[in-house]
């Protein structure tokens, strides 16, 4: 008997080849783990509400009010919802065509991407075309959509950072196309060489591929660096030269836990170097309300701006879109919500504002606990968390310890971590998951455990690898950093 479309022998190459570590191996071992008893820290996925932190009142409340309409008609609605709130639902009602229940445009709501324009001018000072941002199902939809329309085959090649995050690895194996990677420079706190994109797509050109578009994460997802300017500058004049895409992971642009390198935006930065560039270089800019201090991500909203996309290229795209039919529009109402939340002077402001802070002031101490924490630890090191949600420790493992993974089947890194969850609970991504270079380990936590809870987690780390380098140390002695 042949085997059955769907048995393992006749599906899809892609699928098989296309790996996911955030919810890989580790994550199914912690899930079994959790469904024995063991109490377990979620802290593989950037996952804010998941790990305690409360949403902000005023996009809930609004919402809510859209979701529910005949509260609108309420007596008693101003007792249980702000003035603001209630205006601010009446105004996400009156843009929909049958409410939250109906489809919008494949585009997303028109008055949404209005303002996602004006949230766009106001950043950057320079004017935005709501006809050009389309609002998505979170930013990895995007992403998705916008590699589909590039990548074409084999030959087709996308330039990732690596270490990088594995939706782009793992879309581009699944489209059938190839990962071209540019390594960042973990001793340089993670910068970006431009002589290194040159050896990158050299090396590629040589073996036959097509390299089309260009990835940047900003800030880094797993790293947490923040590209300056002047990266920014050598990054666009690449792509000029090379004539390269490039696609703006920004996700994390709220994230920001230093005062030395403040976000700016590729947009921003293209449109200041002028023409020809300004009007030369293709860019699309990724955005997301699962991240920053919203931590929004069941809602799923997100979007994405095209900069110099030929209409006719836009109009596919918009084909693209369309076959998934419609962007939640729930999750396009928190977009609005996010890119024009209450201002000084509104009935919330005081109360999003206090919120927010908070919980961006938390993000900041927490990066610096972990970071310590890590950097005290015996053959640990670890770049200081200047934006993102991650740290991205390098483990130093003894030659015992890679022997002993090398016996068990496992990468190195994978059986730290296995390690690790077993005796703490502690669930986090093995570096391999992300790629990193060839004897090089590391693993990927979230800082988005309750504050207080951050350090006995750390203790609890600290005890664990002591034990574990304790144990895989060389009698003779391993030498520490």
């Amino acid at each position: 008997m042949p085997p059955k479309p769907l048995d393992y022998e006749s599906i899809n190459e892609n699928v098989k080849k296309a790996q996911y570590a955030v919810r890989g191996e580790l994550y199914l071992r912690a899930s079994e783990l959790q469904k024995e008893g063991k109490k377990i820290i979620f802290t593989n996925v950037g996952n804010p509400h998941a790990l305690g932190q409360k949403p902000l009142s005023f996009p809930r409340q609004v919402v809510a009010l859209c979701q529910a309409p005949f509260l609108l008609d309420d007596p008693n609605v101003g007792v249980l919802f702000p003035a603001d709130a209630i205006a601010r639902a009446k105004h996400y009602l009156s843009l929909t065509s049958g409410g939250l229940g109906a489809y919008s445009d494949s585009r997303g709501i028109p008055g949404i991407r209005k303002e996602v324009a004006e949230f766009i001018n106001r950043r950057d000072a320079y004017p935005s075309d709501p006809e050009l941002i389309y609002l998505t199902d979170g930013a990895s939809k995007g992403v998705m959509q916008i590699l589909n329309t590039i990548i074409g085959g084999l030959r087709d090649g996308i330039l990732v950072p690596v270490p990088q995050y594995p939706l782009y690895s793992a879309t581009i194996a699944l489209l059938g196309g190839s990962l071209v990677p540019y390594y960042l420079e973990e001793t340089a706190n993670w910068g970006l060489d431009a002589n290194e994109l040159r050896r990158s797509v050299s090396h590629a050109r040589n073996n036959g591929i097509n390299v089309k578009a260009m990835v940047i994460i900003n800030p880094g997802n797993p790293t947490g660096q923040c590209l300056s300017e002047a990266n920014l500058r050598d990054v666009l004049r690449f792509c000029y030269e090379e004539n390269l895409v490039l696609l703006g992971d920004e996700v994390y642009q709220q994230n920001i836990y230093q005062d030395e390198r403040p976000f700016v935006s590729a947009k921003k930065v293209l449109m200041d170097l002028g023409s020809p560039l300004s009007k030369e270089v293709q860019l699309i800019s990724f955005h997301t309300v699962s991240k920053g201090y919203w931590g929004e991500c069941g809602q799923r909203g997100g979007y994405f701006e095209m900069t110099n996309i030929p209409p006719e290229t836009v109009d596919e795209i918009y084909k693209v879109a369309s076959i998934a039919l419609s962007p939640n529009v729930s999750a396009q109402i928190f977009m609005g919500l996010m890119v024009n939340p209450p201002k000084p002077g509104d009935i919330s402001f005081d109360q999003y504002f206090r919120e927010s802070q908070g919980i961006l002031q938390s993000l900041r101490r927490r990066a610096r606990i972990m970071t310590d924490g890590f950097n005290s630890c015996r053959n640990v090191v670890c770049n200081f968390t200047e934006g993102a949600m991650y740290s991205f420790p390098q483990i130093r493992l003894p030659p015992r310890a890679i022997e002993a993974a090398k016996q068990a089947g496992k990468v190195p890194d994978v059986l730290y971590c296995l390690k690790l969850l077993e005796a703490t609970g502690i669930s986090t991504v093995p570096g391999s998951g992300f790629g990193q270079k060839e004897g090089v380990f590391h693993l990927r936590t979230t800082i988005l455990p309750a504050e207080e809870d951050i350090p006995a987690i750390m203790d609890s780390f600290k005890k664990f690898n002591d034990e574990f380098m304790e144990q895989y140390e060389d009698q003779r002695g391993y030498s520490r950093m």
